[in-house]
């Protein structure tokens, strides 16, 4: 259901979040190697996530990414639509064009009510949640 971008993404951003601060910020090429993403491919990432404020940056000697507590309080949502564009959670699983409730392709009913209990977590789920589940050992991250 989600891109590899997309995947990539939330990986990274998890990471910020575990390991940086205002007062720390990191290098995308410090996160390539744990998170296993190529380091222009994650640039590009982490770049467009800056752009729209999902994660926090400075330029220049002592810059890099990091996130703030506002940061932290974006939904998991507002990633996957940036990347992936907000068509791509509620397409068709086979991508068939009018695939509707009233016209459903063969694994519509399938995945229906999957796909909406998916995306109405991913709307309210923030960045901060998800690390919360890690500092508690509720999920694991082996970043």
């Amino acid at each position: 259901m989600l891109s590899i971008s997309t995947k990539y993404a939330i990986k990274a951003v998890l990471y910020l979040a575990v390991n940086s601060t205002v007062d720390k910020k990191i290098l995308a090429k410090e996160i390539s190697a744990p998170t296993g993403v190529p380091k222009a491919y994650l640039s590009k990432i982490l770049q467009e996530l800056s752009r729209h404020d999902i994660i926090s940056s400075v330029k220049g000697p002592n810059g890099g990414f990091y996130l703030t507590a506002e940061n932290q309080q974006t939904s998991l949502i507002k990633i996957v639509d940036l990347i992936d564009g907000e068509h791509r959670l509620k397409s068709c699983i086979l991508s068939i064009q009018n695939c509707n409730s009233d016209h459903p392709c063969p694994l519509h009913n399938m995945v229906g009510n999957t796909k909406s209990r998916f995306i109405s977590k991913l709307e309210t789920t923030s960045i901060h949640d998800l690390v919360n589940d890690i500092k508690i050992g509720k999920s694991n991250l082996p970043l």
